[in-house]
């Protein structure tokens, strides 16, 4: 049997998220048009230039790409959407992350309330609706539509994903049905509010969501014990970024997930390292190479069990 893997890279120059200059802490994804940098693309015509937005020539320029690569080589717009605010990011601020790491969030919630499956707070829902808004006016430019939508199980994806999108008369959203990934969630383990809900519960909840094959009711990968490293979320990603180049054959894809995934994706394909506030959006140009042989050994370092408390509770 011939063995393969991918080989992701991103193609920088689209978008400000790309260049090193572009600062994460003050960057407005809303205002910046997603961040699409205004430029020529080798694909445009010189009535492109004339009668096309920058989106819709963007879009060209990614079927050209597509068209004229080699059979083992695609492109994928990826546009990566971090949940809302949740009331686990609301109790972290409250102690501090020291005392959060080792001791609250290992917690399922305190006297405000409860953090297991972190749902959104009301900040988090109105972030949500400021992303509703961003991809209207994006939609008039002609912003490429997303053709599959990805979501991660925990509830305040499912909640980010639904408010994000439902109403926005984009394909594929009225009902809005998005694919739920296990492997699309925050780093695994330790933490409560990254334990996800039963699929049932996620079902009464959102029930035109479609899961994917093998989806189970329990939760298969939470420990109350242990939790993973970055660099195994990492390979958790790119195994996640492989399944989808090699199933999905859309080329505009939108993924509503994490902070922790969302680094971690962008690692793999070798974007800079580029912060999310909860809420964000960040679009992706990613090249995808399906070479011959074993993927390259990657250091994996091992989950870890909680930290201990450097000061009394």
């Amino acid at each position: 049997m011939t063995t393969s893997h991918f080989h992701f890279s991103t193609v920088t120059g689209i978008f400000l998220q790309d260049e090193e200059t572009t600062d994460p802490d003050t960057f407005d994804y809303v205002s910046s048009n997603f961040g699409l940098i205004t430029r020529p693309y080798p694909s445009d015509s010189n009535s492109d230039q004339n009668t096309s937005s920058q989106w819709e020539r963007l879009t060209s320029y990614i079927t050209s790409l597509n068209r004229s690569s080699a059979p083992d080589t695609q492109y994928k717009l990826l546009f990566l959407g971090r949940h809302g605010q949740g009331v686990h990011n609301v109790a972290e601020t409250r102690y501090g992350t020291v005392l959060w790491d080792c001791r609250y969030s290992l917690l399922n919630g305190d006297s405000h309330g409860t953090w297991f499956d972190a749902r959104l707070t009301e900040l988090g829902i109105s972030q949500a609706r400021t992303a509703h808004e961003a991809w209207k006016t994006q939609i008039k430019s002609g912003i490429p539509q997303p053709q599959t939508y990805y979501v991660s199980p925990l509830l305040r994806c499912c909640e980010t994903a639904s408010v994000t999108f439902e109403g926005t008369g984009l394909p594929g959203t009225e009902p809005f049905k998005p694919l739920v990934k296990e492997l699309l969630r925050e780093t695994i383990g330790l933490h409560s509010c990254d334990a996800r809900s039963p699929k049932s519960t996620i079902a009464t909840s959102y029930p035109h969501y479609i899961f994917e094959e093998g989806f189970s009711e329990p939760d298969p990968l939470y420990s109350s014990e242990l939790r993973e490293s970055d660099s195994a979320r990492d390979a958790r990603f790119y195994e996640f970024l492989s399944d989808i180049f090699a199933q999905d054959g859309n080329a505009i894809l939108s993924l509503t997930a994490h902070s922790g995934a969302i680094m971690s994706i962008l690692n793999v394909v070798g974007h800079r390292r580029f912060t999310l506030e909860t809420g964000g959006v960040i679009p992706v140009l990613v090249r995808g190479e399906r070479r011959e042989g074993r993927a390259p050994e990657r250091v994996v370092e091992p989950w870890f069990s909680k930290p201990d408390c450097p000061v009394e509770i």
